[in-house]
Formats: structure tokens, C-alpha cells, sequence
């Protein structure tokens, strides 16, 4: 057998962030006890440079498709393209969780190595073209991921919290590599693009296919974190460090949205009538727990866990309405409008996050209701940022969020299904009020303390620009719609 010398170019970007990591854990090594500020310094340089590269390959090969070792990782405009918005993502993260971690005693190299090792198991699920690479990029991720959660080795809660995410995230791997297993039976591939030939060829046993593809939703509704699989969302939520939260809560959804994507999408497409059914339930029962479940809260990051899930069901929404009630085509609209839901709602989720770790303070979590009371007579700024951001999550007009909402039920309404778009308008009128009951807080209550706000003038800086860029969206949400739609076909 000749061994093939694989192209390393499409894989550029990942190659570079796994040196940086080496070059981070040595630096933290040699420097890292006195010189804190240099771990930091590599981990934001490791992803301004991984940016670079992953820009260079749309520049110079724009919509091509580029595949190599052995077809297993593939590029294309969208894994650029979303790869470039979880770089993004993740720098937003570092910076916006330095000073938290730093009053902990959590601002160790162990973390940004975490956050690099997270970031490379998202970018090989962006990539992937093949059952086994998929698995070792999600597996890479979410060991990072639980890792994460028990970095306050002195915390019962975040201890516990990792330890519901591991055994569950373990179940669900599980499900996943059988329905996986299932598919190789069933198709005698386990290349995504293999799949998609041995189904349009007519080349699959399909009652073991149906069963390996009950599985692979279930593993795939574990990792978005929808009804019935979303148990560990509030305690995980709640129990990590805030700054953790911050990272479970934002880039990892896009990663796991083009792991649906190539999926369902692109490998199993041909399986819809049987996949948009199990959809449908997902997203219903998401959409309906994620919402009520929150009004009872009292604790914003658990509040925000639940109100994630109900996000994630909206998501789904854009992926079922793919296929009409008719057997219509309406993957374009639907598709871009579920990856433009996913952008916003990583957009809006690194703000809100964002905002609790700002009035948090050494010895003191601001992650009660109640710390948001009269924001806004101790700092009517970011009084007005927290409002712009649970205005978008709403979907309150003229918002970002408004029009992800829009969009998906649209495409819902094309596609035939008009009893869910109402029952999505509805569930989105009752999931308003807790949202709304924050600004309440924050402008008709009397502040419990008057203790002033504390936080870095980077942060402050960025974390305004993170809220005015929801609002800015909001008045031309067109562009970023478009640059969806065009990625998602290739630049067509």
C-alpha cells in the first residue's frame, strides 16, 4: 500500500493552533508563574494568526472544495467561514474572562490551553467529512469542555457540575458512535460525501439505516443540548465558573450546528422524511420547556441555560423547514436562516455572559436576578447594553434577534408547517417575559448595593461594541443573511 503525502494546506488553520497550544504550554512552563500576561498574550495571537490563515484560503480559493487525508477533512467556504465567527468568539471569551478568572485564582495555563484544545476540536467538527474525524473533534471538545467546568478544584458545585456533564456527555458519545456504526453497516462508508452517493444510489439497507439514524439525532440532540437530552444545560450553566459558562455557551453551538449541518444535511439528506419528523419533536418540546422552564427562575445563568435550549430548538427549526409538507426544495433560505439564528444567538449569548462577569467582583458572583437590580442608577451604560441584549433574545423589533426568529419561521411557513410557526410565535410572546423582567429589574427596582462596577477598559469596551453590534445588526440584517446564503452555497 503507497502512502499518499495528504495536502496540509486546507488544514492549515488547525495545524497552526495545535503548535500554538505546544508553544503556550511550554511558555506557561518556563514563564508562566511571573509572566501570567504572556499565556494570555499567545492564546489571542494564536487566534488572530489562525484567522489569518483561514481568511488567505477564502481569499485565494474562495468557494472551492478542498479535500484531504483520505477525504476524511474537507474545506469549503462555510468551514471558513464559520471557523472565522468561533476565532472570534473565543478571543471575546479569553478577554472577557481574564479578570474573573484572575480574582479566582483560575488565571492558569491549563485554561488557555483548554480554550485552544475546545477551539481545535471545533474547527476539525467544522471540517469534517467523515464519521470518525467528526467523533475525535467532538471528543477533543468536550473533554476540553468538562475539564473546564472543574477548574475550581475548591468548588463543590462546579466539581459536581462536571461530573453530571461527563457521565451524560458519555452516554450521549455512545449513542452517537452506534448510530454511527449503524450508518457503516448500513452503507459500508463511513465518509459523509460516501453516504450521501450510497442513499442517492440506492446502495443502503434502510431499516438499519432508520435505526442508525435515531441514534445519530440523539447523540447530535445531547451535544445542542434539546429536550429530551438537555438535563445537564441549567446545572452545567450554573455550577461552572462564569467564565466557562461563557465558553459552553457560545462558540460550541456553532460547531455543533455544522456538525448537523454535514450530517443530516449533506450526508443523509436523502433520509429527510424520516429525520424532520424527529425534529419537529425536538424542537416542539425545546421550544416549549426551554421557555416555560426559565420564568421560574431566579438564577440568571440557569435562567439564560434554559432559555439556550429554547434557542437551540428555534435553530432546529431552520433545519427541518429544509423540506416542504410537499416534498419541496427549500434548503437555501432554510439553511442560511438556521446558521444566521446560530451567529446571533453566539453574538448575544457572549454579551449576556458577558455582562454577569462584569458586575462580578472578588468573592462575589453577580449571577442572582436580584444583583441586576437598579443597573441602571449605578451605570446607566451598561443599564442600556443589558437591555439591547435581552431585547434581541426576546425578539423584540428592531433587534438582531427579532429577525433570526423571523427568518426561521418564514422558512417554517414555506415549507408548509404553519401549526409550528404559530406555536413558535406563542411560545416566543410567553418567553418575552422573562427577559423583560431583567429590564424591570435593572430600571423600576432599587439597587440592593452601590458597589461600583470594576472591570477592565478593554472589556468594558469590547463588551459595549459586543451589545451596539446586536442593536447595529438589527438595522441591516440583510448583509450578514446574504453572507449566509452565500457560503452555504459555495459562493453561488
Amino acid at each position: 500500500m503507497n502512502f499518499v503525502m495528504p495536502d496540509f494546506i486546507p488544514a492549515a488553520a488547525e495545524i497552526f493552533i495545535l503548535a500554538m497550544a505546544c508553544v503556550v504550554l511550554l511558555a506557561d512552563l518556563f514563564f508562566g508563574k511571573t509572566n501570567r500576561w504572556l499565556t494570555y498574550f499567545l492564546t489571542q495571537a494564536s487566534l488572530v494568526g489562525a484567522a489569518a490563515i483561514s481568511a488567505w484560503l477564502i481569499l485565494n480559493h474562495g468557494g472551492d472544495i478542498m479535500l484531504t487525508f483520505g477525504n476524511m477533512f474537507i474545506r469549503d467556504l462555510m468551514a471558513d467561514f464559520l471557523k472565522l465567527v468561533v476565532y472570534l468568539a473565543v478571543a471575546l471569551v479569553v478577554l472577557y474572562g481574564r479578570g474573573y478568572n484572575a480574582l479566582r485564582g483560575l488565571d492558569r495555563g491549563e485554561y488557555y490551553l483548554l480554550v485552544l484544545f475546545a477551539t481545535l476540536g471545533m474547527m476539525v467538527m467544522i471540517s469534517s467529512n467523515h464519521f470518525l474525524t467528526m467523533y475525535l473533534g467532538l471528543e477533543l471538545l468536550s473533554l476540553s469542555l468538562y475539564t473546564m467546568v472543574a477548574l475550581d478544584r475548591e468548588s463543590a458545585r462546579s466539581t459536581e457540575a462536571a461530573m453530571k456533564y461527563f457521565v451524560l456527555g458519555a452516554l450521549a458519545s455512545g449513542l452517537l458512535l452506534y448510530g454511527m456504526s449503524m450508518i457503516y453497516g448500513a452503507t459500508g462508508t463511513l465518509e459523509i460525501s460516501g453516504v450521501a452517493g450510497a442513499l442517492h444510489n440506492h446502495m443502503a439497507l434502510t431499516p438499519v439505516l432508520t435505526f442508525g439514524l435515531v441514534f445519530l439525532v440523539a447523540g447530535l440532540a445531547f451535544k445542542l443540548g434539546v429536550v429530551p437530552f438537555h438535563m445537564w444545560i441549567p446545572d452545567v450553566y450554573q455550577g461552572a465558573p462564569t467564565a466557562v459558562t461563557l465558553m459552553i455557551g457560545s462558540a460550541p453551538k456553532l460547531a455543533a450546528f455544522a456538525m448537523a449541518i454535514r450530517l443530516l444535511v449533506f450526508g443523509l439528506f436523502d433520509m429527510a422524511t424520516h429525520w424532520q419528523p424527529m425534529l419537529i419533536f425536538l424542537a416542539v418540546l425545546s421550544i416549549a420547556l426551554g421557555n416555560i422552564a426559565a420564568i421560574a427562575q431566579t438564577n440568571l445563568k440557569r435562567m439564560l441555560g434554559y432559555s439556550a435550549i429554547s434557542h437551540m430548538g428555534y435553530m432546529l427549526l431552520g433545519l427541518l423547514a429544509g423540506i416542504g409538507v410537499d416534498g419541496g426544495n427549500h434548503g437555501a433560505n432554510a439553511y442560511s436562516s438556521a446558521m444566521f439564528y446560530a451567529i446571533v444567538y453566539v453574538l448575544t449569548s457572549l454579551a449576556s455572559f458577558g455582562m454577569i462577569i462584569l458586575l462580578s467582583r472578588a468573592g462575589f458572583e453577580s449571577e442572582e436576578l436580584d444583583d441586576f437590580k437598579g443597573l441602571n442608577k449605578r451605570s446607566p451604560w451598561f443599564a442600556a447594553m443589558m437591555m439591547i441584549v435581552m431585547f434581541s433574545m426576546a425578539g423584540i423589533p428592531f433587534f438582531i434577534g427579532f429577525f433570526a426568529k423571523f427568518w426561521v419561521l418564514q422558512a417554517v411557513v414555506h415549507a408548509g408547517h404553519v401549526w409550528l410557526a404559530v406555536f413558535a410565535v406563542m411560545m416566543s410572546l410567553i418567553g418575552s417575559y422573562y427577559y423583560l423582567r431583567v429590564v424591570k429589574l435593572m430600571y423600576f427596582d432599587e439597587p440592593a448595593e452601590d458597589a461600583p462596577i470594576a472591570a477592565a477598559p478593554d472589556m468594558r469596551f469590547l463588551l459595549s461594541v459586543n451589545s451596539l453590534a446586536i442593536a447595529a445588526l438589527g438595522l441591516m440584517p440583510g448583509q450578514l443573511m446574504s453572507l449566509c446564503a452565500y457560503v452555504l452555497t459555495g459562493g453561488q
